[in-house]
């Protein structure tokens, strides 16, 4: 109970977030989000959003969602590797 209270508080305040319950499209687009990253020459922390009611503040009714600072940048679908680097192209200045 304890150690994951303070887990969440550890990853509350990272800047890329993953919206979904954890099924198996949620894991493929958080990999995918870890190797963009990586590829991006990016070391930014990634969270896994799994509670519902984190997920609806944020507006989401599909999941997986992705998340760069509080701006939703994708609702419903696992985008590739590419696709995800794209959108850290697009939003780069929220990265620096």
């Amino acid at each position: 109970m304890f150690g994951k209270k303070k887990k969440e508080e550890k990853h509350q305040n990272a800047f890329v977030k993953i919206l979904g319950a954890g099924c198996k499209n949620c894991e493929m687009l958080e990999a995918n989000v870890r190797k963009a990253l990586a590829e991006s020459g990016l070391a930014d922390e990634v969270e896994h959003v799994t509670e519902i009611d984190k997920i609806v503040a944020y507006g989401v009714m599909q999941t997986p969602s992705l998340v760069f600072g509080d701006e939703v940048v994708s609702v419903g679908r696992v985008l590739s590797v590419e696709d995800i680097k794209g959108l850290i192209t697009k939003h780069r200045e929220m990265f620096e």
